[in-house]
């Protein structure tokens, strides 16, 4: 009996590890969706910058999280011997893995906003502060329960902060720390002139939609691993991104008139705003959220661009910004049994638990470059700008005439 005793227990340290693993191969990939939905969208003479900011982003968020940022967020680290990290068939080391690459979206996400004219050294520099510091320590107070902030949500309010796949800790902290970044960096130059907008379209739609494309699939990975163990899974999440995904690819197709960036944005808008309550929801509080979510991008990116004059090349503050506030709201409307879901939640904590994340996120977003701009600073010169980030810092374009 012991023997079988223990033959089950590594046969579930090894499922479950390899379920981990898979999911943080699958939001791995998701990566490369960012760099093309990047690439797509910004001028061709900046391309290259796009993809290696992100491949570059990706190995300097490795390092922060790993020797500083996870130990913020979950009080462990790796600094002991191989034996010791690989017990349990390597579970933790592999649990880490998972959510370093959750880490990793942040600057991801703030490329997509500051690109075309923000410099590359500092840009490295802001994602090893942010990823090392920022953005563990909101993650640590909502998904380990740090500082007591989920144990005074619940004593007050009759749940904490319910935020399954991070439409708060991972989008809204994105979104709003890129917002900092952006108002710090400002405008492309050239893209406003006498108080109107000048046109800046794509360079690449099919790249965007690949992008988009990558970034969806997986997207099941980011939201339905986040159970983090077999024993967790459950299809209704992954339905729930679905509908959601829909929703807001609908949603976006009809508030923005066709048009394929927005039409591309909305599955991403609506996934971003059901990542907080997809293991809660209903599928129809799903599609609902999905389809806010969708108008929602569109209506503000329209109104951060012409009327804000605020430069986001790519929507990220409305994107996962305000898309990701929304998801942290939607868990505490659509959760409830009242609208068909589990139940479990408070929409005040909710509520609470979003502002948090959207103050520690602005807040460490101008701290953050505010210090970079006033030491190095964050922007390429007038004449590199024009040039372009391939040429003035990479040397090479996309595309070569021979």
């Amino acid at each position: 009996m012991e023997n079988l005793s223990s033959a089950v227990e590594t046969l579930v340290h090894g499922a479950n590890t390899l379920f981990i693993l898979m999911g943080a191969i699958m939001v791995l990939a998701m990566h490369a969706g960012f760099a093309f939905l990047e690439v797509g969208t910004v001028r061709q003479k900046n391309q290259v910058n796009a993809l290696s900011k992100i491949i570059s982003d990706f190995a300097i968020s490795c390092l922060a999280y790993f020797f500083v940022g996870y130990w913020i967020a979950y009080g462990a680290n790796f600094f002991t011997d191989a034996a010791t990290l690989s017990e349990n068939n390597g579970y933790a080391l592999v649990k880490f893995f998972f959510l370093m690459t959750f880490a990793a979206a942040i600057p991801a996400i703030i490329s997509g906003g500051i690109a075309e004219r923000a410099k590359f050294a500092p840009q490295l520099c802001a994602s090893l502060l942010i990823v090392g510091l920022v953005y563990p320590f909101f993650e640590g107070i909502v998904w380990n329960g740090n500082y007591g902030f989920q144990a005074w949500l619940e004593a007050s309010f009759g749940a904490p902060f319910h935020d399954f796949a991070g439409s708060v800790v991972v989008h809204a902290v994105g979104g709003w720390l890129a917002l900092g970044a952006v108002l710090l960096l400002g405008a492309r130059r050239g893209r406003y002139r006498d108080g109107h907008v000048v046109a800046m379209p794509p360079s690449n739609i099919p790249f965007l939609a690949l992008g988009a494309w990558i970034l969806s699939i997986g997207w099941f990975g980011f939201n339905v691993m986040s159970a983090q163990t077999l024993e967790g899974i459950s299809g209704l999440v992954a339905v729930n991104s679905l509908m959601a995904m829909v929703g807001g690819t609908l949603a976006a197709l009809v508030v923005g008139r066709a048009d394929p960036g927005f039409i591309h944005n909305g599955p991403l808008a609506g996934l971003v705003a059901v990542c907080a309550g997809s293991d809660l929801m209903h599928p129809l509080g799903a599609l609902a959220t999905g389809v806010v979510a969708g108008g929602l991008f569109v209506w503000t990116f329209i109104l951060t661009q012409n009327r804000f004059k605020i430069d986001d090349v790519l929507g990220v503050w409305p994107l996962h910004g305000l898309c990701g506030v929304w998801g942290g709201l939607a868990a505490g409307i659509f959760g409830l049994q009242a609208f068909g879901g589990l139940g479990g939640v408070s929409f005040v904590s909710q509520l609470i638990g979003s502002l948090a994340g959207v103050v520690v996120a602005l807040v460490g977003g101008l701290l953050v470059y505010g210090v970079i701009k006033a030491s190095v600073g964050i922007r390429l010169s007038e004449e590199d700008e024009f040039q372009g980030a391939d040429l003035s810092i990479h040397k090479i374009g996309a595309i070569s005439e021979d």
